[in-house]
């Protein structure tokens, strides 16, 4: 296996043996196999949608099986695999909706599967990321691949809760295609500057979905104890999952409490009525291996940010949606016009203890775009007084690398004349620590999950728009981003797309980005690695 997607990769150059997110040789090259059908999807796409051919089953298709390989969300073979046939399947239907306008050896061997190990493990050696010998090159195609993983999470959330935009399935589609062309740099740069554009569209369209079904997110103390009922722990991102948990728990005597990435869920108006959700239980993915054990109650995984399962819950951990984990029990997807269908995990949950506290008090979420623009002239009104200095942005995700102490370090050694904003799991890091507010500012704003940087991004150019500048780095704002995953990658485009400039990124720089791209990215848009604490803060707080 070759892996290089995810920042805590081997030596930070590439898995070779096994993952370190866990998967396995076979399930690593499965991914790759079922990158490659997507691209050969993609081919026929293109072609069928010239001819009016297509429809969006296709493109939702493409984006949920690319969801399915990022980092942490499906480690189940079987599913890939099934996920690898109906790929193949979709692909000969728009081949013989387009055959008349492509030769029949274009992209051929994407009809190639195999049962036996051995072969397709040889398969994905000849297609997967090393098939491609110019480092540059496939440094290109591999950072275009891994943003348009995270714009397939963003379409497919959105998706789930009705709201589809052709014209990013389309992009998906001209994406994966291009990286089977021979292109020049400058174009293969252009197409990742596209995705960069493609997912501010996937952000704005989740945002959209989110909003329009549970309101907008509202200034909220969420409590981080626990009570005295039998609870269900919901992991991972997917609302429409938590909305239909808590409806089917109403009146069962069991309580529902988010963990990592769900903890935004705390800031919808929609839940809010259901006086059994208690609050939030943990913190950020990589510690679920101690804090499932102590929950006692079932966990239910809606997305990524599943890490391989411990005996100590194996019996009580279940997923659902694109998430799968072998021997795990997984949920079923809803039918047309139906829930999904939880009985099992809450008949599970009356049978077990209460969860075991593993803290108290209580936390404050809830500032997304709109909620923040309420308070714009009290924002605007702090910085013209110089109250607030500078906001620096810590959005991003969390991970297991004692480096990542960095952030920590600078939210506590950061003057109190600034302001953290922040969306992801790498709040975990420095959102219970007392760092005060200014004139009733919260110093840590917390606009929700990794998707929700988009809000960081209408706050910035509202900022932008009330101070009357011209260009978004004129603003008192630094980028002090950390990445794990590919929806990260998608926000890093998406904020080089915005013409952000001077990010500073880490714990460590993607392995996937060649010297000579990097150079690029530095020159263009001045990308930097963390520093030590001190000089980082010292260079924020003067803007560079």
């Amino acid at each position: 296996m070759f892996c290089y997607q995810c920042q805590e990769t081997a030596k930070n150059t590439g898995c070779v043996v096994k993952g370190i997110c866990g998967k396995t040789e076979e399930t690593a090259n499965l991914q790759d196999l079922l990158i490659y059908v997507l691209k050969g999807i993609s081919i026929y796409g293109e072609k069928a949608k010239e001819k009016n051919e297509s429809d969006n089953r296709y493109g939702l298709f493409v984006a949920r099986a690319l969801f399915a390989t990022i980092t942490n969300a499906n480690f189940d073979n079987d599913r890939l695999i099934a996920l690898i046939r109906e790929g193949l399947e979709l692909r000969d239907e728009l081949k013989k909706k387009c055959e008349d306008d492509i030769q029949e050896d274009l992209h051929d061997s994407a009809v190639w599967f195999s049962d036996d190990v051995a072969e397709f493990n040889k398969k994905a050696r000849e297609v997967g990321i090393l098939s491609a010998d110019n480092e540059d090159v496939r440094s290109l195609r591999e950072l275009l691949i891994y943003g348009l993983k995270g714009i397939a999470a963003y379409a497919d959330h959105a998706a789930i809760l009705d709201l589809e935009d052709e014209k990013i399935y389309d992009f998906l589609m001209e994406a994966l295609a291009s990286t089977t062309k021979d292109l020049t740099v400058d174009e293969m740069v252009a197409m990742v500057m596209k995705a960069g554009e493609c997912a501010v569209t996937g952000m704005a369209l989740l945002d959209k979905a989110n909003t329009s079904a549970y309101g907008n997110p509202e200034i909220s103390k969420v409590n981080i104890g626990v009570g005295n009922n039998p609870g269900i722990l919901i992991s991972g991102h997917d609302l429409k999952d938590m909305e239909e948990l808590l409806e089917q728990t109403q009146g069962t005597g069991v309580d529902v409490y988010t963990h990592g990435e769900m903890l935004p869920a705390n800031s919808y108006p929609a839940f809010k009525k259901y006086t059994h959700f208690v609050g939030n239980y943990g913190n950020a993915w990589w510690k679920q291996g101690e804090e499932f054990a102590s929950f006692n109650g079932p966990i239910l995984m809606t997305t990524n940010c599943i890490i391989p399962v411990k005996d100590s819950y194996k019996d009580r951990i279940f997923t659902t949606g694109m998430t799968g984990y072998p021997g795990v029990k997984h949920i079923p997807d809803r039918s047309e016009g139906s829930v999904k269908d939880f009985s099992g995990i809450i008949e599970l949950a009356k049978k077990c203890d209460p969860p075991v506290e593993i803290e108290t008090g209580e936390i404050v979420g809830g500032f997304a775009h709109n909620q923040v623009i309420e308070l714009a002239d009290k924002v605007v009104d702090a910085v013209k007084s110089g109250a607030i200095k500078r906001f620096v942005v810590m959005a991003g995700c969390d991970g297991r690398q004692k480096g990542r102490n960095y952030y920590t370090e600078v939210a506590q050694e950061l003057s109190k004349d600034t302001v953290i904003l922040t969306a992801g799991c790498a709040k975990y890091r420095y959102n219970k620590l007392d760092l005060g507010d200014i004139g009733g500012i919260p110093r840590v704003l917390d606009a929700g999950q990794c998707n929700d940087s988009y809000s960081l991004v209408v706050i910035a150019l509202k900022l932008k728009e009330v101070f009357g500048l011209e260009d978004i780095n004129d603003l008192p704002i630094s980028y002090d981003i950390a990445w794990y995953e590919q929806k990260a990658v998608a926000v890093l485009l998406a904020l080089l797309f915005l013409g952000v400039k001077g990010i500073r990124l880490g714990p460590t720089l993607p392995a996937f980005v060649s010297p000579a791209v990097l150079k690029v990215l530095v020159e263009n848009f001045d990308i930097k690695p963390i520093g030590d604490v001190k000089t980082d803060i010292e260079a924020i707080m003067a803007g560079k």
